[in-house]
């Protein structure tokens, strides 16, 4: 038997088609070589420069931060202990707690990787004791003046590239200058020592903090931060943050709005997370670069 002649015709036909198209595919230009994509500037949304305790600020070698701001608190269940205060009494109450306070910061850049801090606060508080306190505690307790003076030491490790983030730590010292007014100032030396890491990504800017401290002599958990800054524009950033301290968390917005490239006015807000944490406190300053 003699093999059909359609098959075969199907065949070349197929093949002849194929080699049609074949040559036009190399007749036609193809599309550009696809290009790497740009590198991610991993300082866009904080600049260069070492980080400082001020949120979302960065220091460069040479340069002087000052930062004037005012804080106000506000917490219904502000946990104390009458003998922590100057009165007789070991049982833990919440009362109601109300302060101002104004804060000076200055910071300044000596080298490349290492900043100093000295940071001091004029305070007015107030505390309505708890129902259940039988103590002599006023009903009313108040105290004004010189709150917490502090100074850090911060120093970064490693610069960031693209294959690790950037590694910094801090020393803080927080002198005991108000040994009798206790509501509004620390009687005690205090020590902390932290270390943190930080990640520019092309959405944003993430650091992650975690430090001890000691206070009479005893080693406790430190401030602990998650956070997270992102620059909308040439005049706006936003920064958000979850930090803690043992059982005291709280969750931090800020809006950052440059006045000049080198005056930025902060306007900030923490909101307790959990209950020993202070309810809200605002915070508004204006920081200056030199």
């Amino acid at each position: 038997m003699t093999t059909p002649s359609r098959p075969r015709s199907r065949l070349v036909t197929m093949t002849a088609t194929l080699s049609y198209v074949g040559l036009l595919a190399l007749a036609v230009p193809g599309p550009a070589t696809a290009q790497a994509p740009p590198a991610v500037d991993r300082a866009r949304d904080r600049g260069t420069g070492v980080p400082l305790s001020v949120f979302g600020t960065y220091i460069r070698r040479g340069e002087v931060v000052v930062y004037p701001f005012f804080e106000y608190y506000r917490d219904a269940n502000y946990e104390y202990e009458a003998g922590e205060l100057g009165f007789s009494g070991t049982t833990e109450h919440r009362g109601r707690y109300r302060a101002r306070e104004g804060l000076f910061l200055v910071a300044y850049a000596p080298t490349e990787n290492l900043a100093v801090e000295f940071e001091a606060a004029g305070i007015s508080a107030s505390l309505d004791k708890a129902p259940g306190d039988d103590s002599a505690l006023p009903q009313r307790f108040a105290q004004s003046g010189l709150g917490d003076v502090e100074g850090q030491l911060r120093w970064r490790w490693k610069k960031e590239t693209d294959t690790r983030p950037e590694f910094f730590s801090y020393f803080e010292t927080v002198l005991p200058l108000q040994r009798e007014k206790t509501l509004i100032g620390t009687p005690a030396w205090e020590f902390k020592l932290g270390a943190g890491m930080v990640r520019g990504r092309s959405w944003g800017t993430v650091t992650v903090r975690a430090s001890v401290a000691t206070v009479d002599g005893s080693i406790e958990v430190g401030e602990y931060a998650f956070e997270y800054l992102r620059r909308l524009s040439s005049r706006w950033r936003v920064f958000a943050a979850i930090e803690g301290s043992e059982d005291e968390v709280e969750f931090i917005s800020e809006a950052q709005l440059f006045l000049r490239p080198n005056v930025c006015l902060k306007l900030n807000n923490a909101f307790g997370v959990t209950p020993k944490a202070t309810d809200w406190a605002p915070e508004i300053g204006i920081l200056f670069r030199f």
